[in-house]
């Protein structure tokens, strides 16, 4: 296997895991493997690359997502993040909204192991950087574990690094993408029993892990955990990561206040360097829940951070208006 295996990641979520959510979430961990949201592999090659691939180098370790279905091209791509120096490139098999089935990637691609695996192969061929897969445990009636192992073992053979695995289906018509995360079943059994049966792959766990204490539990069974929404919707959560889930007896735990602390120095950058408060700020409403002062905190970055003129300053006020517990 390509590259170093950690055993937690934050999952790529569209609008959520821009660069200035990673930043945040690096005040909190040092070590969590972090991801792009999904980049399609035509915006790579023909986007604005430093508007969609750029990014801070305390990020680091980052992984790309790409979405696409034309190995040349995935390999053209996974050479442009080596150059930007990613340290990793997934490729989305498990997204599936009618938006990327209609360009033939995503979740879709599961009935399509073939093709997958070209692109595997085409982009391990291009670069050094380990190439990894993130998919479901099935798409639509095709969604025994037998088909998710005969879809792993085409794309293993390709040299694929490591296989995240969300434990559940996924719907291709009739469900939202919303829908397609939270009502089919999750099966994790059978991402375990993946991971039994083959156990010289990489396998990662994703779907409906919200705390560092589930995270452990699935680490007696897989390789590494995937968190998505909790990781947006609950940041703090990661404060004593690299402590529990890394090991590292010397790694104080952060608390968000602290977080935000450590963050200033960078909003206060982005902000110098012409770029919008809110950008940053957006990410961090969910903070400070049940906390006195929350509510004012939260009101202060919408209204006051939202305006053009919105200076870094405006951050440090907010935080004053919440009280630390004890």
């Amino acid at each position: 296997m390509r590259g170093t295996l950690r055993p937690l990641s934050v999952a790529p979520m569209m609008a959520r895991t821009d660069r200035h959510f990673r930043v945040f979430l690096r005040q909190l961990t040092r070590r969590t493997l972090l991801y792009t949201e999904m980049v399609t592999q035509h915006a790579v090659l023909h986007g604005d690359r430093d508007k969609i691939l750029g990014f801070s180098p305390i990020e680091h370790p980052l992984a790309l997502q790409l979405g696409g279905d034309d190995p040349a091209l995935l390999a053209e791509c996974a050479r442009v993040a080596a150059d930007w120096g990613y340290d990793e490139v997934n490729l989305n098999v498990g997204c599936p909204s009618e938006r990327v089935q209609s360009g033939n990637f995503g979740a879709c691609l599961m009935l399509e192991p073939d093709t997958v695996a070209r692109a595997v192969e085409a982009m391990r061929a291009a670069v050094d950087l380990p190439i990894t897969v993130k998919h479901r445990i099935g798409v639509d009636e095709r969604d025994g574990y037998d088909d998710m192992l005969a879809f792993v073992d085409v794309v293993a053979r390709a040299g694929a690094d490591r296989f995240s695995v969300h434990a559940r289906k996924a719907w291709l018509s009739g469900l939202s993408p919303k829908q397609n995360r939270t009502v089919p079943p999750l099966r994790y059994a059978d991402v375990y029993r993946l991971k039994r049966e083959r156990p010289d792959l990489p396998i990662e766990i994703n779907g409906g892990i919200t705390t560092l204490e589930a995270t452990l539990e699935h680490l007696e069974h897989v390789d590494a955990v995937m968190i998505g929404r909790a990781a947006y919707d609950d940041p703090g959560l990661f404060g004593a990561a690299d402590r529990l889930v890394f090991g590292d007896a010397a790694a104080p735990d952060v608390d968000a206040f602290t977080a935000v602390e450590r963050l200033q120095p960078y909003v206060d950058a982005w902000v110098a360097g012409g770029g919008r408060l809110h950008q940053v700020t957006r990410h961090l409403m969910g903070l400070f829940a049940g906390l006195p002062g929350a509510r004012r905190f939260r009101q202060v970055l919408s209204e006051q951070g939202a305006r053009p003129t919105a200076g870094p300053e405006v951050l440090a006020r907010a935080l004053a208006c919440v009280r630390r517990p004890g």
